[in-house]
């Protein structure tokens, strides 16, 4: 997942030594403001000295980040982890991955027709009138509501 921004915040470095193997590590955070009507935060961190000196992130730099989502379990909550793998200087004329439309489905996933009626639904009383069909699939509807 690719999110654009600029960077706002450098939190201090963390490091230790791992228990497991006896070798040290680091890991540097960073916030990052995206440029949207309605701007939101993101915090990512980037694991290990090298990938930290090789991004080279500093405060003010308008990035495109790669970054892989994670949850971990720890004593019973839950928790996010946001890695980041790349960042690369923002560029507004990169071309944007178009996002599907609403309502769009894979031809693999979809059934062959929507479900059979059954014979042991109870008939509607004949003066009631008839309620049109629904649509098989959310968004196969003729009009262009968004509800």
């Amino acid at each position: 997942m690719d999110i654009s921004g600029k960077i706002i915040a450098v939190l201090p470095e963390r490091g230790g030594v791992s228990q497991r193997t006896g070798t040290e590590w680091k890991v540097a955070t960073y916030v990052l403001e995206t440029m949207e009507q309605y701007p939101k935060k993101c915090c990512f961190e980037v694991f290990g000295t090298d990938k930290i000196q090789q991004m080279n992130i500093q405060v003010g730099q308008m990035l495109t980040v790669s970054v892989d989502i994670d949850a971990h379990e720890y004593q019973g909550r839950w928790y996010n982890q946001i890695r980041a793998w790349k960042a690369v200087p923002y560029d507004p004329n990169a071309p944007v991955a178009p996002m599907a439309p609403v309502g769009s489905f894979d031809a693999g996933s979809q059934p062959a027709a929507p479900f059979p009626p059954t014979d042991a639904q109870p008939s509607a009383p004949a003066a009631a009138p008839a309620a049109p069909a629904a649509p098989a699939f959310p968004g196969d509807s003729t009009d262009d509501l968004p509800f």
